[in-house]
């Protein structure tokens, strides 16, 4: 059995993915901010580097594999801590511990989102997100910038995050060749509007914005997607199994990109 690391797994996709690997009989290190196996604040360095530090001594042999799931939504009413989570909470987590992934030939998955085919990142902002992953100090120039946008405003809030999630699949690919020539995977998944704490305690107007987006698999409910389609897709990724897929984004949205995007094939 194997050793997997999962951000964000103290509930929704990301708890979900902890059960499912830890009934597999893996050993799974959950990393939250709170009621996890290791409490730390992703969304700065100093949290950062504190779990990298505390894999590389638990786990010196190596891991198996790694799945970055923390992150907020665009309704947090926190524009820095969206840039800060979703995107370097991520990509500056697994880039320290792909040493570790390297000694085990293990695999990465981030956790993107649907949104990312809709047409609301703002491109500026993903290149100098993509850019800063190779100079971190940009990281501060970039939450300066941001500083002034209106944090108030739930479409201000929505295209910063789906920035986030469309720099972060966009470094994965951009990745993806050179760390599987080091024998590591990464995949991106994108999920479609799912069931979880982050999304129950959105606004109303945040809310009637998720419902617009229509789920084919749920047709004629209200029903969001579960947590648990999700995880399973991110549990077989992961996995030795799906050892001949790398640097794919794999929407995990019951159809609604497919719908919205029916001639889009590629």
């Amino acid at each position: 059995m194997g050793v997997y690391v999962v951000t964000g797994g103290s509930g929704g996709i990301g708890g979900k993915t902890v059960e499912i690997l830890r009934s597999q009989g893996h050993e799974v290190v959950n990393v939250d901010l709170k009621d996890s196996d290791i409490c730390a604040n992703l969304a700065t360095k100093e949290g950062r580097d504190e779990v990298i530090r505390a894999i590389h001594a638990q786990y010196p042999d190596g891991i198996d594999g790694l799945c970055c799931n923390a992150g907020v939504s665009g309704a947090c009413g926190n524009l820095k801590l969206i840039i800060s989570l979703n995107y370097f909470g991520a990509t500056n987590l697994a880039h320290g511990l792909f040493d570790l992934l390297k000694k085990k030939g293990g695999s990465c998955v981030v956790t993107s989102s649907n949104t990312i085919s809709q047409g609301a990142a703002r491109m500026d902002l993903v290149d100098m997100l993509n850019y800063s992953q190779t100079k971190p100090v940009n990281e501060e120039r970039i939450l300066n910038i941001i500083e002034k946008f209106d944090e108030s405003s739930l479409s201000v809030g929505n295209s910063i995050y789906v920035t986030t999630k469309y720099a972060l699949a966009r470094w994965a690919r951009r990745v993806s060749a050179s760390w599987a020539a080091n024998g590591v995977r990464i995949n991106t998944v994108a999920p479609g509007n799912v069931s979880t704490p982050m999304t129950a305690t959105m606004s109303e107007n945040a809310k009637a914005a998720l419902a617009a987006l229509p789920i084919p698999i749920n047709y004629g409910t209200d029903a969001l997607m579960d947590p648990e389609d999700i995880a399973n897709v991110i549990a077989f990724l992961v996995s030795p199994l799906a050892h001949g897929i790398n640097g794919n984004v794999l929407f995990v949205d019951g159809g609604t990109d497919a719908l919205l995007n029916s001639e889009k094939v590629y």
